[in-house]
């Protein structure tokens, strides 16, 4: 073997243990290994369920929040046909202006993303902090039209990115 083939191995094995030895103390060190978990938040504040779910596992309460009749029939089969739990649908106490509104509690955070890009980001998420369920409100608006193709809420839920635990709660721990 030549020198220079000796020298070589030498120089990239010496670079192969500096390398090994940078991980390990990046390891070591890591100071982020608690991000995105309930750890150091306040014992009174509730739990937020971050989890994007699927559309099979959303539990969802359809309202109609206009004066055209039958619309949270309609919207309810069309939420049906895309395999979402549709518990109650009826009409809503008053009329809401907007496209919708999303009522839901910590426990319907990651839900309650999920069916923002139904509509493309345009409804009005309300999130209540005492609410203990993981069902969301759908409150149909006098601005709705329909709900997004499959396509539209893929590229919506890119848009949106992921769930964020909101004001006066923790993500709950992930499950692994």
């Amino acid at each position: 073997m030549s020198f220079a083939r000796v020298r070589a191995l030498v120089v990239v094995g010496l670079l192969a243990v500096f390398a090994l030895v940078f991980v390990v103390i990046a390891l070591v060190r890591d100071t982020q290994s608690n991000a995105g978990t309930a750890e150091g938040c306040p014992k009174s504040w509730p739990l937020a369920d971050v989890t994007l779910r699927e559309p099979k596992d959303v539990k969802i309460n359809v309202y109609n929040g206009t004066d055209e009749a039958g619309l949270a029939g309609s919207v309810a089969d069309d939420f049906r046909n895309r395999k979402f739990q549709v518990k109650k649908e009826g009409n809503a106490p008053k009329q809401v202006d907007d496209v919708a509104v999303l009522r839901f509690g910590p426990k319907g955070v990651g839900s309650a993303h999920l069916l923002r890009a139904y509509f493309l980001d345009n409804a009005d998420p309300q999130f209540d902090i005492k609410r203990k369920d993981d069902t969301v409100d759908v409150i149909l608006g006098n601005s709705f039209q329909q709900l997004a193709t499959t396509t539209e809420v893929n590229q919506s839920l890119g848009d949106l990115g992921s769930p964020v635990a909101p004001p006066g709660t923790c993500p709950a721990p992930v499950d692994k």
